[in-house]
């Protein structure tokens, strides 16, 4: 009876001093967290109890996919091989991204928009609930006027030049 007493209490030590698998904790926070569209955010925060060397970012907001999309990329849904990563410093689980939104593919709005991380690729209806963070961002409209760069009046005459040229080499070409 007694040796069985002391291997329960050894069984009970050694789970109490194994870490707890599947614990996984994500933060992130967005700097500044409302900015004019074009400005640049500093997305940052920290992983801890998975070996990832990565986390993956997407957003969701105002005409976006609801399933988010890749920071760089407002077009493609997340999940389909397109994320925004971000990589992870291994001795302490720290990660930055720096969101330049001044160049990015898609139309970004003013409204409110959120950005999730997750330590694995999946879209906003496929991750684990306790396996990611979220921010909020405010997209104000740009403090920067548009600019229109005129076109230069001898652009489309070179333009009709150069067709011409190709339509007469194609031509050449049958003879």
């Amino acid at each position: 009876m007694r040796r069985a007493f002391l291997l329960v209490l050894l069984a009970a030590l050694l789970i109490m001093a194994v870490p707890v698998s599947g614990a996984v904790t994500i933060t992130i926070n967005a700097s500044p967290s409302v900015a004019p569209i074009g400005d640049t955010i500093t997305l940052s925060g920290t992983v801890n109890g998975t070996p990832t060397i990565a986390v993956f970012l997407f957003v969701t907001g105002p005409d976006l996919d609801p399933r988010g999309v890749a920071l760089d990329n407002l077009n493609i849904p997340a999940g389909r091989g397109l994320f925004t990563t971000a990589p992870v410093h291994l001795e302490n689980g720290s990660w930055t991204y720096m969101w330049d939104t001044s160049i990015i593919l898609g139309t970004l709005k003013p409204g409110k928009y959120t950005v999730y991380v997750v330590d694995t690729p999946v879209d906003r209806q496929r991750f684990i609930k306790e396996e990611y963070a979220t921010t909020e961002i405010e997209f104000l409209p740009s403090d920067k006027p548009v600019t229109e760069t005129p076109l230069d009046p001898l652009l489309p005459v070179l333009a009709l030049v150069y067709a011409g040229f190709l339509l007469g080499v194609a031509g050449l070409k049958r003879e």
